[in-house]
């Protein structure tokens, strides 16, 4: 095997990696071989359903290889990286395990972002490829992708889905059958990446700015993705439905599309968790697994309250994650959608907790898990660090065999985010029970969790500073029934002018922000409440804001 190392990250301990290989965690084979011997088993089943594209697990294998063989015709290089902003698809499922064969790391970006992150990420990656939708809706991410290129100097390769202009490449003529399968997968073998090499960066929720590069290695990844296969009830009959992005840590491996394709099952993509789409695709394909965040969970249960019928009789389980699941309505998953549901409470980081599919119906409705490998550490602190009884709330720390030990070229970041010792600090406040499950109590960062897409309140407000007026910003989460939260802004302004929502909204869109960073509620005020130590109090704004709601005037 071939070993790559990347400038940047922060390696493993090599007396934790021994430990980790000697008890088994780690199996040292790079991601693509678990999809080769899924297909020397099953060549003949369906791997991958996207409308009326059917690949078996032969013909996935086939052209996952031929892929790998294209980029590195193309002129990319083991260790290369390339950003992948496409939304559910093929071409993103053939695309990624294309990286993973060929030793090349995908940067998972997320459709929805734009200029100002996607210029960020690439730079900070080195990205010398990007692969891009020619459109979604009335967006050109194509012509996005060539503005990159022109101010990005590492960006020499536009890879499109659709129609490419001339001067890019045809994603789908890359991601075609080869000539060849056996000699393309000879040559592969005889160079695969070594499996402590960098798979894929991962994004992180950008607590404090814009996203962070999370390094996961082919080892590490591999057992995050068996180590939730177990619990999640994985085998080669499951059928997933895919609607969550892709690129996110928990449709992709918690199990998700790579833990189903791993076992043997089928993968169905879907670019929109629409409930009448989505109940379509599950009756249609016999779905027995899908993911959902709250928003989504409520979307369809709302739904299937409305239009009643037996669409969803195949579906034994929906995961739920990406933020707290309200008690109430996990209560009526079971009863009204008929599947079980497991909670999910994670990290792209690491750590990864579930319920599990036997738990009693208060463990599962109550709670969001526990860890799903007994090699997971967890702990739970006070301010100053001190361990915390069961039933007493805390920050979380944890470590493991699939949770890294830093950031990529993050130094800032992760003396802030990792102990010494290894122990990562998510922000999360959780209080353990004594049956060792964690219920999510929210956190101790500076964020907004809008259905699951996180935001930093530190980036928007650095952004609306740019308005001359604004003397004084602070973003906050707002309550909202449906997406858990929304962004809200509080703002001063300078005597004698105006600064109006639509001016802030229009401000963050030509800068290039993603939209579900827009802040959607503005209260302008005289004065902001401060702290004792003279910091802004969103403690204060926070309570403001739920009093402003229920005399429903949010906006000023």
């Amino acid at each position: 095997m071939t070993s790559h190392t990347s400038e940047g990250t922060v390696p493993w301990p090599a007396d934790l990696a021994a430990e980790y290989r000697s008890k088994g965690y780690w199996e040292d084979r790079p991601l693509g071989a678990y999809i080769l011997d899924t297909a020397d088993r099953l060549p003949d089943k369906v791997a991958v359903v996207d409308g009326d594209v059917r690949l078996t697990y032969a013909e996935l294998a086939d052209r996952m290889d031929a892929a790998a063989e294209r980029l590195l015709q193309l002129g990319l290089r083991p260790d290369d990286r390339i950003m992948v902003q496409l939304p559910n698809g093929w071409q993103f499922t053939v695309l990624t395990l294309a990286c993973f064969r060929a030793g090349i790391i995908p940067v998972m970006a997320l459709p929805a972002h734009r200029k100002y992150e996607l210029s960020f990420l690439t730079e900070l990656s080195e990205s010398r490829a990007i692969a891009v939708p020619d459109m979604i809706k009335d967006f050109d991410h194509q012509g996005l992708a060539e503005e990159l290129s022109e101010s990005v100097t590492s960006l020499e390769y536009i890879l499109v889905a659709g129609a490419a202009n001339p001067l890019n490449a045809s994603l789908e003529a890359i991601l075609a059958p080869g000539p060849d399968p056996d000699a393309a997968r000879a040559r592969l073998d005889a160079a695969a990446p070594s499996p402590d090499s960098p798979a894929l960066f991962l994004l992180s929720g950008g607590t404090t700015g814009l996203p962070k590069l999370i390094t996961r290695t082919h080892s590490d990844y591999a057992y995050n993705i068996k180590a939730t296969s177990i619990p999640t009830g994985v085998t080669e009959d499951t059928v997933y439905l895919g609607t969550l992005p892709a690129s996110h840590n928990f449709p992709l491996a918690c199990p998700g599309i790579l833990g189903i394709l791993f076992a043997g099952g089928r993968i169905i993509m879907l670019p929109s968790p629409e409930p009448r789409k989505a109940f379509a695709a599950i009756e249609r394909e016999g779905v027995t697994l899908s993911t959902a965040v709250p928003a989504v969970a409520q979307r369809w249960i709302e739904h299937q309250e409305e239009v009643g019928g037996n669409q969803l009789a195949s579906l034994e389980v929906i995961q739920v994650g990406g933020s707290r699941l309200p008690d109430e309505i996990a209560y009526k998953v079971r009863p009204v959608l008929g599947a079980t549901l497991q909670q999910v409470f994670g990290m792209a980081e690491g750590l990864i907790n579930t319920t599990r599919l036997d738990d009693p119906e208060d463990v599962i409705c109550r709670t969001q898990g526990r860890p799903v490998s007994e090699a997971d550490e967890v702990r739970i602190v006070d301010e100053a660090g001190n361990d915390l009884p069961d039933g007493v709330a805390g920050a979380i720390l944890t470590r493991g065999p699939y949770t890294p030990r830093g950031y990529y070229r993050a130094p800032e970041a992760n003396a802030r985010a990792f102990t010494p010792d290894g122990w990562y600090a998510s922000g999360d406040i959780v209080e353990r029970r004594p049956d060792g499950n964690l219920i999510v109590q929210g956190r101790d960062k500076d964020m907004i969790n809008r259905g699951g897409e996180k935001i930093s309140a530190e980036e928007i407000e650095s952004l609306v500073y740019r308005i001359e007026d604004v003397t004084m910003a602070a973003a906050i989460a707002m309550p909202d029934p449906v997406l858990g939260e929304k962004l809200c802004l509080y703002i001063t302004i300078k005597p004698g002018t105006e600064v109006t929502l639509e001016q802030i909204q229009d401000l963050l869109r030509r800068t290039g922000v993603a939209a579900f960073k827009i802040p959607e509620y503005l209260v302008v005020v005289d004065e902001l409440p401060t702290t004792k130590v003279g910091k802004i109090n969103k403690k204060d704004l926070r309570a403001d804001i739920v009093e402003r709601l229920a005399s429903s005037s949010p906006a000023k």
